[in-house]
């Protein structure tokens, strides 16, 4: 499946800005599975510097700085993603990872090559993710017990999550501590992807935040209208002989070819789509707007003919 993408992010400032200092994390990244065709990144007003590289985490940031007096700022991204699970999964790999024991994996844990010791810093407490709270363990204990396979603890956290939290835009931001939202059983996808990775993490285990975007179905006989989508969040399990397994507690399901995948993180610190510092005075607003649909047939085909003629 190929998509296309579009997301706009415009603010505006009642009494205008002077400088701004941003970093954007929205360009998709590729990987087996996910490929980025084509991007291309729209800032008005024009930058006075702009740069892009990869992050400690490996994913694609720009940053932008516009030192003249401005009364909107809007960022425009604009992706073609090629979509395929099946080229993302080994089946027989899988079906393996699926019954290593917890008790397995916090052994495979204690290795000392590179790729443990970086699994490993998702186990540790991060910006917005602790690992001290008595109600997050006490939430977690309940799926995961040593014997029991990691994968079928966490699809059954997952499962829980989606059944006991209430879907709330609105009720939380991104300064609402955790502990408020196990409480209040309320939030939006980055709050359940959060608690599932506190709860994990609460276990000695590893998880991390996964920022994209899903594609969004309108009810039958209905046109879907542009800006309808919206950028998502779920999370991810390290699990040994295999690798990273994506789950998304918001639709309770294994993340598949609806998923963009943007970027990974230790939870919505490290990533946010568009963060920076402005001057400014008076009251400030910012809308945003997402669209994520499978490309028309005409545009496919003119990507196949660019990267047939690339080859050649």
């Amino acid at each position: 499946m190929i998509f296309d993408l579009w997301h706009k992010t415009k603010y505006s400032y009642e009494n205008g800005a002077s400088f701004c200092h941003n970093i954007t994390t929205i360009k998709p990244k590729s990987f087996p599975g996910q490929t980025l065709l084509e991007y291309s990144l729209e800032i008005t007003p024009t930058p006075t510097d702009i740069s892009e590289r990869l992050d400690y985490f490996g994913n694609s940031v720009t940053r932008f700085s516009i030192q003249q007096h401005h009364k909107e700022l809007i960022v425009i991204a604009r992706s073609k993603v090629d979509r395929n699970y099946e080229a993302q999964v080994n089946e027989a790999e899988f079906a393996k990872g699926k019954k290593v024991t917890i008790a397995e994996t916090k052994v495979h844990l204690k290795a000392t090559d590179s790729e443990i010791i970086d699994v490993r810093q998702f186990v540790m407490p991060s910006p917005l993710i602790s690992n001290n709270s008595e109600e997050i363990r006490a939430y977690a204990a309940v799926s995961f017990k040593p014997e029991r396979s990691f994968y079928e603890a966490t699809y059954e956290l997952m499962q829980r999550i989606y059944t006991d939290f209430d879907f709330v835009p609105g009720f939380t931001n991104i300064a609402t501590p955790l502990k408020e939202v196990m409480v209040a059983k309320k939030g939006v996808c980055q709050d359940f992807a959060q608690i599932a990775i506190a709860c994990v993490r609460s276990m000695g285990l590893p998880a991390k935040y996964v920022s994209g975007y899903i594609e969004t179905i309108p009810p039958e006989g209905k046109e879907k209208l542009i800006g309808t989508d919206a950028s998502h969040a779920w999370f991810s399990v390290y699990i040994p002989t295999y690798g990273w397994v994506d789950f998304d507690p918001t639709n309770n399901q294994i993340p598949k070819n609806q998923h963009i995948v943007v970027a990974h993180g230790r939870d919505y610190y490290d990533v946010p789509p568009l963060k920076g510092v402005i001057y400014s005075m008076g009251k400030n607003t910012m809308e945003v707007s997402v669209d994520l649909r499978p490309a028309k047939s005409q545009d496919i085909e003119r990507v196949i003919q660019s990267q047939s003629q690339s080859q050649q």
